[in-house]
């Protein structure tokens, strides 16, 4: 048995357009009960903050996909999965055969792991951080912050300390400063702690909906290329590489120790060149150099085979509020 939904509360709860909502509920009422009963009455989310983060061009993503009316793609597949943006978002719409994830980042795929099968452990520990967080004053705060960094940096990821080490992730991410996920070479996180009253560290409604969204998932800790023995023709891909930087100064050290050059992003190109010989749908975002040199080709040189749009986004993350403002990305698909 389920509920009848409007289609104004579809429009809040789904977060998309007025006419989507209106065409999937249609002129029969049932249509709106069958895509609360596919959605599992839940909005996904992103359980982490994170730099480059998506969120807020979902919408635009969303246009590009193929998934209206291409019956044959029941695979999906976010290689450089990061914060998981659009992910969530196409969880929360749509239902796929198989789904794949990875990243590189270690710490944030073993959070990911552990949420997919540790849940319970999980919430316990980190409504603990947050309640006693909460009730310290900002110099214990601090204190504490650097205690459980100082743990995360020293305390080495394996199976007996997987749930800990998730826990901490989280923690940090969500106390540190503007949520920012930031590496020093050595690999070491190395983030201040932000200046919020009550962050929430737990938001365990949002934590077990990802839970049973993520039992279908293949998560994996590696390299994008890993991910073609999963692709086929009836895949759906999404690449979130690290974007290229717009100038010497924009970029910060990494989410990783390693370095997303002009090689690694020609080396992605190629990738994609390989699944999309395999006839798997795909699309890519990335910087655009023409926001600071307008001679500056390199995307568009990279993927002159594909089709290539520009959208406006705002700067999410940088020292001077002043300097958060509007400029274009690339969306790239076949």
């Amino acid at each position: 048995m389920f509920d009848f939904v409007s289609t104004k509360e579809n429009v809040e709860r789904w977060n998309i357009s007025q006419k989507r909502a209106s065409v999937l509920c249609g002129k029969n009422r049932n249509n709106c009960e069958i895509m609360v009963a596919n959605n599992h009455n839940s909005v996904l989310k992103p359980f982490v903050k994170w730099a480059g983060g998506k969120g807020q061009i979902v919408r635009e993503l969303e246009k590009m996909l193929p998934i209206n009316g291409e019956k044959d793609l029941t695979k999906y597949c976010e290689p450089m999965v990061g914060g998981g943006a659009l992910f969530f978002n196409i969880l929360s719409k749509y239902d796929f055969e198989e789904m794949y994830i990875g990243d590189i980042n270690a710490e944030l795929i073993n959070a990911y792991q552990v949420i997919k099968r540790n849940i319970d452990s999980l919430i316990e520990k980190l409504q603990e951080m947050q309640t006693f967080f909460w009730r310290i004053d900002k110099n214990g705060r601090k204190l504490y912050y650097y205690s459980v960094r100082e743990n995360f940096n020293t305390t080495s990821l394996c199976e007996t300390t997987a749930i800990d080490k998730a826990a901490d992730f989280i923690f940090l991410n969500r106390t540190c400063f503007n949520g920012l996920y930031r590496v020093n070479k050595h690999g070491q996180f190395n983030v201040p702690m932000g200046e919020y009253k009550k962050p929430k560290i737990c938001d365990f409604e949002n934590l077990r909906n990802v839970h049973k969204a993520l039992q279908n998932a293949t998560i994996v800790c590696g390299d994008y290329s890993l991910s073609k023995k999963f692709i086929d023709k009836n895949t759906f891909v999404y690449f979130d590489p690290p974007y290229r930087p717009l100038s010497k100064t924009s970029s910060f050290i990494s989410y990783t120790s390693d370095i997303f050059d002009d090689d690694a992003q020609r080396r992605l190109a190629k990738f994609v060149d390989e699944i999309n010989k395999i006839g798997a749908k795909f699309v890519l975002s990335n910087s655009d150099p023409k926001n600071v040199n307008f001679d500056d080709t390199f995307f568009d040189e990279l993927y002159k085979e594909y089709e290539i749009k520009r959208i406006s986004a705002s700067r999410m993350i940088n020292s001077k509020a002043a300097n958060r403002g509007k400029i274009n990305e690339l969306l790239i698909c076949n």
